[in-house]
């Protein structure tokens, strides 16, 4: 009888990481030495953010994405905290607010301007004021406009409402004091009417955050699990840890029965603890480990065996922690499905990692991106205090599309500063987002640009594309956000223009110095 491989059919497969070049990693960045287990960076489709060393408190560098390359020394920071900072965290619904946490016990709000920092920001939008000793851990609600969540050494979970006019909260919505140890991480479910936590106890609990009660907790000794997810809409959970002999551990478990879990693997032997990331839309889960280089990924199942090893990205240099891009922000003309930053702090680097699915063709792959969580929430604060759940609002990553599930936005806060400054380290004379005669953007450019760029227009137009469209196609923005994302998709493309530009004239030059070398070689004969 003979033996046949069991090959599986999957689309993912052969998902390869692909590190950035040098040019567009960040670099001399001064990252922080904390031991503590976070992941000490955030990131949007605007900035990224990373936690600094700095003396007498604690602070967070705030970069333009775009910003690659040798960062400043005196760059200015995010400073207001009187203790180290332990973890930040972008709003997913403003991509200019972020949240801090301290061992100073303070959780901070700040709203971050859309121009360039040129100096430290020091005044917070927000103080949220309730633990008792240090916080851990801040997750924003991912359905619900305004909700926060905050995990502190004084063993309690505590429900923030953003929704009010005190600039100083001295007292949350809910306390959830039902964990005899510190909480060691927080993971809430799709639509976030479940909230899954681990425990310094090594259990896992299963929460009703609204009233605060346990629905589910682990009392299984064989797996001491240090971070929970929840896997999108299988009903399953996942938890990192070690097992009895110490060696590096997953384990799958049911939502609703957590008394044993579903499978176990051993991965290794070392000590750094896992984060594991998952990917909803495509099942694919990543498990990075603090202190390794590498990034191992898998796809789930909802049936046997769960968990399907893929491979594995490479690398040497060891992370300190590690940041994700939401997926509004990848680049899909690529085939990129997820995108990590890696905090490396033997070379003060920050490289991103892009996981991408090779195919051969360069339109939209529907099959890959299918509708994703977008950047509106589904419920306002009090729906969600009152009971109400929703699953998130879809849209559709291709280029142009609209939401899939439209909703009315929340009343909007005031802004500080509405108009977008033009700052000169952002904008300069000829290069505008939007030029102020209604022209479309470009019209200077290409003014003074040869003349074979406008014969050649067809020929180069996949030059122009950016994350998958054409720049000249695309409606006109309706937000400030999509202002600013559109002015950085322009400074890119004036970038490449410049080095095509270059390219062609280099080109001439050689071309002018080979018709004089023939008219001196026919002058001789």
């Amino acid at each position: 009888m003979s033996w046949h491989p069991q090959y599986r059919s999957s689309k993912f497969r052969h998902v390869f990481g692909k590190p950035a070049s040098k040019e567009n990693c960040y670099d001399s960045v001064p990252i922080t030495h904390s031991v503590h287990d976070n992941h000490f960076c955030a990131v949007n489709p605007h900035f990224i953010a990373v936690v600094t060393e700095c003396a007498g408190g604690g602070a967070f560098l705030v970069i333009p994405l775009h910003q690659t390359g040798k960062l400043d020394p005196h760059y200015p920071k995010v400073c207001g905290h009187r203790g180290n900072v332990l973890d930040i965290k972008w709003n997913p619904f403003d991509d200019f607010e972020i949240a801090s946490c301290s061992e100073d016990t303070m959780i901070k709000i700040w709203d971050i301007p859309r121009q360039l920092l040129s100096k430290n920001l020091t005044a917070c939008r927000k103080e949220l004021v309730g633990h008792s000793r240090r916080v851990g851990l801040v997750e924003w609600h991912p359905t619900a406009a305004n909700i926060l969540f905050s995990a502190g050494y004084d063993y309690k979970v505590m429900v923030w409402n953003l929704d009010t006019k005190e600039s100083v909260i001295k007292s949350p919505v809910k306390t959830i004091d039902c964990h005899q140890d510190v909480i060691l991480s927080m993971s809430f479910n799709t639509n976030g009417s479940l909230l899954a936590t681990t425990c310094k106890d090594r259990k896992i609990r299963v929460l009703d955050p609204r009233a605060g009660s346990i629905l589910q907790e682990a009392s299984y000794k064989g797996h001491r699990a240090s971070k929970v997810l929840f896997l999108g809409n299988l009903k399953k959970l996942l938890s990192t840890g070690t097992s009895r002999w110490n060696n590096r551990q997953m384990a799958l478990w049911d939502q609703d029965d957590l008394s044993v879990p579903l499978t176990e693997e051993d991965l290794d032997g070392s000590s750094g603890v896992l984060f594991p990331f998952y990917d909803a839309d495509t099942n694919m889960l990543y498990v990075v480990g603090k202190g390794d280089g590498n990034i191992r990924y898998y796809e789930v199942s909802a049936d046997k065996p769960y968990l399907n090893y893929l491979t594995e990205y490479r690398s040497y240099h060891p992370q300190k922690g590690i940041g994700v891009m939401p997926k509004r922000g990848l680049d899909v003309s690529s085939c990129e499905i997820f995108r990590f930053y890696k905090l490396i702090t033997t070379k003060s680097l920050i490289e991103p990692v892009s996981m991408i699915v090779p195919r051969r063709s360069e339109s939209y792959q529907e099959d890959i991106y299918p509708p994703t969580a977008g950047a509106q929430p589904s419920l306002t604060a009090r729906e969600w205090l009152n009971g109400m759940n929703k699953e998130p609002v879809l849209v559709s990553l291709r280029p142009g599309s609209e939401l899939l599930s439209p909703r009315p936005l929340p009343p909007e806060r005031p802004l500080l500063n509405p108009a977008v400054p033009a700052s000169p380290q952002l904008f300069n004379q000829t290069e505008k987002p939007v030029a102020e005669d209604g022209r479309r953007p470009f019209s200077l450019l290409e003014e003074k640009a040869p003349r074979w760029a406008a014969e050649h227009k067809v020929e180069e137009k996949k030059t122009w594309l950016t994350n998958g469209f054409d720049i000249f196609e695309c409606p006109p923005p309706k937000t400030e956000n999509e202002l600013l994302q559109m002015f950085y998709r322009q400074q890119e493309e004036i970038r490449r223009l410049r080095e095509l530009v270059t390219q062609r004239e280099v080109q001439a030059k050689q071309l002018e110095l080979e018709i004089k070398n023939l008219r001196m070689s026919s002058e001789w004969f």
